[in-house]
């Protein structure tokens, strides 16, 4: 069996760490590193937790000592993540249509983000969800609601509905889009992206929020992804204090140079 030294060869070919990899296989680091030394055996759930998270077959896990294989044929085993990030048949997406067969909108609100993070690809539960039909959007793309937590991407409000258009291809994202990704982990969460697939396996969130911290995660862990198209809030954004504080200011200022200078010329 190969298993200890191609989990090794999958993480520095992708350039992981045994805490990054630890953390998203949810196991303790020491763990991870008793595997890769040959000290631990996996037991078979774990063995499809690895094949899952490197999206290779638990056959050429074991079987295929991926270190002595030339770049080529391990290209072609890794073939199937590069299926995945691109939208092949590896990714369905569940959906439902109205009478007329368009797609709706469905509608993922709070209440419902826990089941959807499990339920996501699950047609009988993606009926469960409320759907609208929205006339201005395209007819020739998918499109889902997410109701959002939180005030990491103020302006835009805390139980704000973002629409957002599915995703099929990954490789198309750009830098600085705003995107709804569900997560294995995290669930569903609505950042701004900066995409290092290629390169990394990797993507980059952003809040627009200057408080939180920008943070990675791994192609490995994203689930689905949707781009950003409008959103719907109950209560206006706030005004930039800071700008009306300049107006008023320069206005002020304007004030005070015509009350001097009538001032110049009454004394003249």
């Amino acid at each position: 069996m190969y298993f200890a030294s191609n989990i090794k060869t999958l993480r520095n070919r992708r350039e992981l760490t045994q805490e990054e990899v630890s953390t998203s296989l949810n196991i303790k680091r020491s763990t991870l590193g008793g595997y890769e030394n040959n000290i631990a055996q996996p037991s078979l759930e774990m063995l499809m937790e690895f094949a899952s998270f490197y999206k290779i077959s638990i056959d050429d896990l074991l079987r295929v000592d991926l270190s002595k294989l030339p770049d080529d044929k391990l290209n072609k085993i890794e073939q199937n993540l590069e299926q995945f990030i691109k939208g092949s048949k590896l990714r369905v997406l569940a959906s439902t249509v109205d009478k007329e067969n368009k797609d709706n909108v469905e509608l993922v609100p709070l209440k419902a983000v826990a089941g959807y993070t499990n339920g996501y690809a699950d047609p009988e539960f993606i009926s469960t969800l409320p759907s609208f039909q929205i006339p201005f959007l395209s007819r020739d793309r998918k499109y889902r609601a997410f109701q959002i937590k939180g005030d990491s991407m103020l302006p835009i409000k805390n139980g704000s509905y973002i629409i957002a258009e599915f995703v099929q291809n990954w490789y198309e994202v750009k830098d600085g889009e705003a995107h709804i990704i569900l997560t294995k982990d995290d669930g569903i969460v609505f950042k701004i992206v900066y995409p290092a697939i290629k390169t990394k396996r990797k993507l980059l969130l952003k809040s627009l929020n200057a408080s939180y911290e920008p943070y990675e995660i791994n192609i490995s862990e994203v689930v689905e992804m949707w781009k950003f198209t409008n959103y719907i809030s109950a209560e206006l954004p706030e005004a930039d204090i800071s700008q009306d504080d300049l107006r008023n200011t320069v206005f002020q200022l304007s004030k005070d140079v015509k009350e001097i200078k009538k001032a110049i010329k009454t004394n003249l």
